[in-house]
C-alpha cells in the first residue's frame, strides 16, 4: 500500500512538469486508468486536456494515440482495415490508432454516429472486429475523449448507451489566478508543450505494475453499510422528479470502484463516505439525462447530485 501511494504521487510529480495545476483533474484520470475504465474530458479549448493525457502517457510509458474526430471520419480509420497485398496475393491487417495505450479521441462530438460507435466494442470488449475476426486490444488500453461544451454547430451529441461506456465525465476548467501565472512564467522561460517528449517526464509506471495496482484497487475493503449507500445513491437519482433518465447499474458499479480507487491513492485500504462523495460527480454527471422543463427551469445533473448526496443518509464509520 505504502509503495503504491508513492508510486501515485511520482506520478503527479511526472505530469507536474508538463501541466500547471489541474490536481484534481489528474487523479480523476488516474482512477480511470486503475480501474480499467475510460473517461470523458470536457472543457473549453486551450485547458491542458491533450497535455494532460500525453503526459500521463509518458509517466505510465504507455503508447500514444491521437485521433482528430471529424465529420468525414469513417470507423476504418480509427480501428483499422484489411489491405490486399498484391505481393503476397494476400489481406494483411492494417491497425488503426485504436490499437494502443491511451487513445485520445479528440473533439469525439464532431464525428458521426457510425464512427462514434465503432469505439463501442473497444472500450467495453477492449477488442476490435475486422472483417469478422477479433483482435485484442494492448492491456493498458484506455480512452480519453475531449469534447468542447460550448460549441453545438456541426457535432453529434454522444448517444445514452456510449456515454454510459464512459466512467467518468471529468469537467476540466479555467485554471486559478496563481496557477495561470505560474504557467506564464514556464513558458515565458522557453517552456513549449510541442516539445513535450524533451522536458524530462520519467516513466514511473510500467504495464506490470499497473496491473498490480489494479489488483490493489480490487483488493480494497468495502464494508456493508458502504454498499447499501453505493446502492441508495444511485436508486435515489432515478426517483428524482426532475429527472427522465437516472443512473445505471453500470454507474453503481463505477461508482463502487472509483471509490476503491479513492481509497488507494489516500493510502488507505478501505473505503469511507468522503470517497464516495468525492467521485460520485464525475461518476453520474453524464448518466443523468434532465426533464427539457427542468433544464428550462435551470436545475442541472450537479444540482441533482448536490441534492441526492445531502438527501441519502450517511453510514455511520
Amino acid at each position: 500500500m505504502d509503495q503504491l501511494t508513492v508510486d501515485f504521487d511520482s506520478i503527479r510529480g511526472e505530469i507536474a512538469k508538463a501541466v500547471v495545476g489541474h490536481r484534481e483533474v489528474i487523479d480523476q484520470m488516474l482512477v480511470a486508468l486503475v480501474c480499467e475504465g475510460h473517461a470523458l474530458l470536457e472543457g473549453v479549448p486551450g485547458t491542458a486536456k491533450t497535455l494532460m493525457v500525453r503526459a500521463l502517457s509518458l509517466a505510465i510509458s504507455a503508447d500514444f494515440s491521437r485521433v482528430q474526430f471529424t465529420p468525414d471520419l469513417m470507423p476504418s480509420d480509427v480501428i483499422g482495415t484489411n489491405v490486399f497485398d498484391p505481393s503476397s496475393g494476400k489481406f494483411e491487417l492494417r491497425k488503426g490508432p485504436v490499437f494502443t495505450g491511451l487513445l485520445l479521441a479528440d473533439e469525439i462530438n464532431r464525428t458521426p454516429p457510425k464512427t462514434q460507435a465503432a469505439l463501442l466494442e473497444a472500450m467495453q470488449e477492449r477488442q476490435v472486429t475486422i472483417d469478422g475476426e477479433s483482435h485484442p486490444l494492448p492491456p493498458v488500453f484506455t480512452v480519453f475523449a475531449t469534447q468542447n461544451p460550448i460549441e453545438y454547430e456541426g457535432t453529434y451529441p454522444l448517444p445514452e448507451a456510449q456515454l454510459d461506456r464512459f466512467m467518468l465525465k471529468i469537467i476540466v476548467g479555467y485554471p486559478a489566478y496563481d496557477t495561470e501565472r505560474e504557467l506564464l512564467v514556464r513558458y515565458n522561460g522557453g517552456f513549449r508543450s510541442i516539445d513535450i517528449d524533451n522536458i524530462g517526464i520519467r516513466p514511473v509506471l510500467d504495464a506490470e505494475t499497473l496491473t498490480q495496482v489494479r489488483k490493489a484497487v480490487a483488493d480494497v475493503t468495502v464494508e456493508a453499510p458502504m454498499l447499501d449507500y453505493i446502492a441508495k445513491l444511485v436508486r435515489k437519482t432515478r426517483e428524482n422528479r426532475n429527472l427522465m433518465l437516472g443512473a445505471s447499474p453500470r454507474a453503481s458499479i463505477s461508482l463502487l470502484l472509483g471509490s476503491k480507487a479513492i481509497a488507494l491513492m489516500r493510502g488507505r485500504d478501505f473505503v469511507i463516505p468522503d470517497d464516495v462523495k468525492e467521485i460520485a460527480p464525475p461518476v453520474l454527471r453524464h448518466r443523468l439525462i434532465l426533464r427539457p422543463e427542468s433544464e428550462i427551469e435551470g436545475i442541472t445533473a450537479e444540482r441533482v447530485i448536490e441534492s441526492t448526496l445531502s438527501d441519502v443518509e450517511v453510514p455511520r464509520q
